[in-house]
């Protein structure tokens, strides 16, 4: 299991956990919302008996108490209506929306749809009956968990844009750092190796075996400088010119086939022969050399590597196929993270360094545009 597998367990973990707690909360608010909502009818039908008392009360009947008990329903919004559907009372409604006859009858009809209204026999004949709406307490209460998970998503996402761009900025340093240390390291022994090789020039004598050995150490050499020339260049802003984006493929293709088993079949096919785009061509050579590379690993030297060069628009497309083992789709993403490799050996730093010199130097796009396991896989490339 590599480091972005367990990455996506922790999130799966850390999904599940918040998920328990949102439905803990929302099961606990519910509960509240549903005591308080009790409490509230059993306050509007003390209300209505309160209410049959003064109505059905004889002329010097005690009405204090039922007085305040009509008094002490400050939240609950309550309307009274007789038996033909006519509003008699009404209390606790906002007046900021003006208590005319269209708004009471809205607010009515609003109250008809929420809570089960309740009946006020007056006489055999005759009931009147209370409507009542949530209180305000009860309403926001209800909203709450929405607003609290609101606020928390927010903060959650701010933190994380804030933690991905200090942790880019970080692997952005670490990156430069180690190119530049290592083009410095490396810069030492080629110019030694350059002065030994000249020297033994100077010794030749007219052999010429030994010449050509002499002459294959100066191609690795040279070859070992471009390698410093492009590790100098991370970091730093590259010069980018006006390229044949298909001599520069064919330079990496000949290089790479020249390093591959016989058994695997090269082919660049392109719809135009002068595509100019603006690259760094020891950066962008790097890229395909690292695509190129991948693609014998996945193919185990045997098989076809083919590349199509087209345009769109402004854009030059450039298709890396290879019929090797393929990616799964879940993958698709996750082959660019660094660490990310599916071989025993090496860092799993070739793809994450393509996308970067790609998008961030180059100002294109990178992706997998296709693949199926066993079968191919299709490296997509975008420039302007």
């Amino acid at each position: 299991m590599n480091i972005y597998q367990k990455k996506m367990r922790w999130k799966l973990l850390l999904l599940i956990m918040a998920s328990i707690i949102v439905i803990v909360s929302l099961w606990y608010t519910n509960r509240l919302a549903k005591t308080i909502a009790e409490g509230e009818r059993k306050k509007v039908e003390l209300w209505a008996n309160a209410t049959k008392f003064v109505v059905s009360a004889d002329y010097d009947a005690d009405l204090t108490l039922a007085g305040e008990v009509l008094r002490s329903n400050t939240t609950v919004p309550v309307i009274l209506t007789n038996q033909k559907g006519e509003i008699i009372e009404y209390r606790n409604l906002k007046k900021s929306e003006g208590l005319d006859s269209a708004y009471l009858y809205r607010r009515l009809e609003e109250m008809k749809s929420v809570n089960e209204r309740i009946e006020i026999a007056i006489t055999d004949d005759i009931s009147n009956y209370i409507y009542y709406d949530d209180s305000y307490l009860l309403t926001r209460l209800k909203y709450y968990p929405l607003f609290q998970f609101a606020i928390i998503a927010l903060f959650l996402l701010v933190a994380y844009v804030a933690f991905s761009n200090s942790r880019k900025a970080e692997q952005n340093q670490v990156w430069v750092g180690m190119a530049k240390e290592t083009a410095h390291q490396l810069g030492t022994p080629i110019s030694s190796l350059v002065a030994w090789i000249e020297y033994l020039k100077s010794q030749l004598d007219g052999n010429s075996k030994a010449g050509e050995t002499i002459q294959e150490m100066n191609n690795d050499v040279k070859r070992l400088e471009l390698i410093t020339d492009r590790f100098s260049k991370i970091g730093s802003e590259p010069t980018l010119t006006d390229v044949n984006i298909l001599s520069e493929i064919n330079y990496s293709v000949n290089y790479m086939k020249r390093r591959s088993s016989d058994q695997v079949k090269f082919s660049v096919k392109t719809t135009d022969k002068n595509i100019k785009v603006k690259i760094s061509p020891p950066l962008f050579n790097w890229v395909i050399e690292n695509l190129l590379k991948n693609a014998l690993d996945a193919m185990n030297g045997e098989g076809r590597i083919d590349i199509a060069i087209s345009t769109s628009g402004k854009q030059a497309l450039i298709d890396i196929k290879d019929s090797g083992k393929g990616i799964a789709r879940s993958n698709f993403k996750t082959v660019f993270n660094p660490g990310y490799s599916t071989k025993k050996r090496g860092w799993g730093l070739g793809l994450s360094l393509c996308k970067r010199i790609i998008e961030q130097y180059h100002f294109g796009k990178i992706f997998v545009k296709d693949s199926i396991v066993g079968k191919y896989t299709i490296f997509r490339i975008v420039l302007s």
